[in-house]
């Protein structure tokens, strides 16, 4: 009987413990790639990525991350492969996975990598969808853990649209045990129907920023459009007056609160360049997390828990 690989396509598809166990690996990784040490533990692995959305984050951290464990990668834009052409998913996700041992996918539709995963016989990694963005939000919360701690019982307000990256904060904080305070116009705020009943415990939406912020230990946004929705500009900018992230609107968090955004940043518009670029931002430091803690999930699914010295 063949067993099933374990993907990651959202957040949900961790547990709090599995968590934990990637955190103290990529930690672990990190350290070592700073004193020059690589490991070897997927030597002769290949991770296939499709690419349907552009990239930069998500291409120069999987594509390196899987270098530094030994292993190879193979890159593909949308239109190198059949898909663009037609030919089913599941079609193509039989063959690529009969020849790759892992597959990243950064597409629109979150049914397309649910599709793939469904015919594929080694793991699947959802690099970004429309409506999701588990890797970013993973080291996201590991940036956190590195410099302040357990994120249990904390909370994260989140600023601007429900996007993507709201709805992967949303299922953290059900695993995780965090509560997200978020503050968006009527009209882009979150569609309750997509969430669990702990997904909504976990949530409070506040018409004003200021209350969404107040005591928070993360402050977190993205920009006000979207790929995809540029013909959207106009009416985004003029509905998202007001929901901007600056200084005095980090005066309601917490002391020692971090603010923390995914990339790419607008200055100016949803956040200003001196939080941004401030003492609070740890937006470099997880720019670079994503490298290790990709690499942690890909060993991890691919090998299961190893053994730590």
């Amino acid at each position: 009987m063949t067993t099933q690989p374990k993907h990651f396509l959202t957040f949900a598809d961790l547990t709090c413990d599995e968590i934990g166990y990637l955190f103290s690996r990529a930690r672990l990784l990190k350290e070592r790639v700073h004193m020059g040490q690589y490991a070897n533990t997927l030597k002769g692995r290949t991770l296939a990525m499709i690419f349907e959305k552009a990239s930069t984050r998500t291409r120069v951290s999987f594509e390196i991350g899987i270098m530094q464990l030994g292993g190879n990668a193979v890159v593909l834009s949308g239109n190198d492969t059949q898909i663009s052409r037609g030919e089913p998913v599941p079609d193509t996700a039989r063959v690529i996975s009969s020849m790759a041992d892992a597959v990243m996918i950064r597409t629109f539709q979150q049914q397309m990598v649910e599709t793939f995963a469904a015919h594929s016989r080694v793991p699947v990694i959802n690099g970004l969808t429309d409506e999701h963005h588990p890797c970013q939000v993973l080291t996201d919360l590991y940036t956190f853990f590195e410099h302040r701690g357990n994120i249990a019982g904390k909370s994260v307000a989140w600023v601007g649209d429900a996007n993507n990256m709201l709805y992967s904060w949303i299922q953290a904080a059900s695993v995780m045990g965090f509560n997200v305070r978020y503050a968006a116009p009527d009209g882009y705020r979150v569609d309750l129907s997509r969430l669990s009943e702990n997904e909504k415990d976990c949530l409070q939406w506040c018409a004003d920023p200021a209350d969404a912020v107040r005591g928070a230990a993360i402050v977190t946004t993205d920009v006000w459009v979207s790929m995809g929705q540029e013909a959207e500009n106009e009416k985004r900018f003029r509905a998202f007056e007001g929901f901007q992230v600056n200084a005095e609107l980090m005066r309601h968090a917490a002391a020692d609160a971090v603010f923390m955004h995914c990339l790419p940043a607008h200055r100016g518009e949803e956040v200003t360049a001196d939080v941004i670029d401030g003492a609070q931002s740890l937006v470099w430091e997880e720019a670079e997390n994503r490298l290790h803690a990709q690499k942690a999930l890909i060993e991890f699914l691919l090998l299961g828990r190893i053994k730590t010295d």
